[in-house]
């Protein structure tokens, strides 16, 4: 199994135990790839819950610029719900997780496809 494939499989895992949501392994193996290696960085795949300049981040580069969706309060409290559902005091919260339940929450799948 490549270090994606395992990265991949361990997202599935949070996504389910942490949401209680069965994962859509296509979604979420289209989201870890349009990450890139920032995946594999320690630092970078992870979302500091309590970094207001980590979420600012979240919000311009991947709810405005990837998703096009417009600058709104909305998308601040979305977040936050995801970060709530994650657990604030879980240290590793994914990148990758964080993205795949923004792009269900707004429903934007189509963006990968």
């Amino acid at each position: 199994m490549s270090k994606r494939d395992e990265l991949i499989t361990k997202y599935a895992e949070d996504i389910q135990s942490k949401f209680g949501e069965t994962p859509d392994m296509d979604l979420i193996t289209k989201v870890a790839v349009g990450l890139g290696p920032a995946i594999y960085n320690l630092d970078a795949s992870r979302v500091s819950g309590s970094d207001e300049k980590e979420l600012e981040t979240v919000k311009n580069n991947f709810l405005i610029k990837k998703l096009g969706l417009a600058d709104t309060p909305a998308l601040m409290v979305a977040i936050n719900s995801v970060i709530d559902g994650y657990g604030r005091s879980d240290k590793n919260k994914y990148r990758a997780v964080i993205y795949y339940m923004l792009t269900k929450y707004f429903g934007k799948e189509s963006i990968y496809n």
